[in-house]
């Protein structure tokens, strides 16, 4: 005989259920929300305990406090900075409609506001140079991982270059990229500055080697029974680079290149600083030349964004290889 469930049961089981749900909501939001909000707290407050304890040539180190203040400046430069360009191109547009009012054949011309970078401006400079470098080093090793991941002599023949250029600091590639770049890059109408191509070019070198050691690994853990198939079915080398090999060394490819831009991102900061490419490493520079009271609140203002874009552009680069990526186990959460 059969036992149906009564009215009470079924709400009992609902209640359960509710709970049960109740509980699994509240313990991800503790995980996602409470906890990383308790590990910042609990780093401003020993970070203000350690900055009232430290007075350095030019006052106070700077704690959050500070901090906070000197990015609300910050902004309030860029504001003004801005409001500036607007009206110094208004004033333009205005002087040339009396030109054209008086004669319309007149010839105008819009010259381009040459104010000072304010902060927001230099945090895009960083950015563009990282990734015209990143870019550079990506279409440099990802090929030159695939060959030398397929062919073992190729591989024996560029393993001892790669290994003797790995660990060379970028201090010591800019001197060289520097001379290089002012005896190649003469030009009368440069569509780069030279500093922006020596800060790239050096974060290129330093953020290349991670990328091809790792694209070297992925190709030639390729399982071996794929292989098999290719040759079975004959494809041809371009076919199998394309329907195999890159499939199969996606997980790899990325963790190099997850690994490169974080390189790129740190080796950044030092170029700009020796290269004096107006972005956050200049700002560095010059506001420890400046030497003021506000300039170490400036400077942790840099290092705290240096740090929160690098977290960003690591997460973006994640997300990219869970989207293409086929092996979601290889992926790090």
């Amino acid at each position: 005989m059969r036992v149906t469930p009564t009215k009470l049961n079924i709400a009992q089981l609902a209640d359960i259920l509710t709970t049960v749900n109740l509980r699994l909501w509240c313990g991800t939001l503790i995980k996602t929300l409470a906890l990383p909000a308790f590990g910042i707290v609990v780093f401003l407050l020993l970070w203000q305990l350690v900055a009232n304890n430290i007075i350095t040539s030019l006052g106070q180190f700077p704690g959050p406090n500070q901090v906070w203040e000197q990015s609300n400046n910050l902004l309030s430069e860029h504001q003004r900075e801005r409001n500036k360009e607007t009206a110094f191109y208004e004033r333009q547009e205005k002087r040339n409609a009396k030109k054209l009012a008086k004669n319309p054949d007149a010839k105008v011309k819009i010259r381009a506001y040459t104010g000072k970078a304010t902060f927001a401006d230099q945090i895009g400079t960083s950015l563009l140079t990282v990734a015209f470098g990143f870019m550079i080093a990506t279409l440099v090793a990802v090929p030159l991982g695939i060959i030398c991941g397929l062919s073992e002599s190729i591989y024996r023949c560029v393993n001892p270059i790669i290994q003797t250029f790995k660990p060379v600091s970028p201090l010591a590639w800019l001197p060289l990229v520097t001379m290089v770049v002012s005896a190649l890059y003469v030009t009368d109408d440069p569509l780069f500055e030279k500093s922006f191509l020596t800060s790239a070019f050096t974060v290129a070198l330093c953020c290349l080697w991670p990328t091809v050691v790792n694209t070297i690994v992925g190709v030639a853990s390729i399982d071996r029974d794929l292989i098999n198939v290719s040759r079975v079915l004959q494809l041809s080398a371009t076919v199998h680079i394309r329907k195999i090999v890159i499939p199969s060394a996606i997980p790899m490819i990325f963790t190099g290149l997850r690994l490169s831009l974080a390189t790129g991102w740190m080796v950044l900061i030092a170029a700009e600083m020796l290269a004096q490419n107006p972005g956050l490493g200049k700002f560095i520079w010059d506001e420890f030349q400046n030497g003021s009271s506000n300039s170490l609140g400036r400077i942790m203002v840099a290092v705290l964004v240096i740090g929160v874009i690098g977290f960003i552009l690591d997460s973006l680069m994640l997300a990219v290889q869970k989207r293409v990526s086929w092996d979601k186990q290889a992926i790090l959460r």
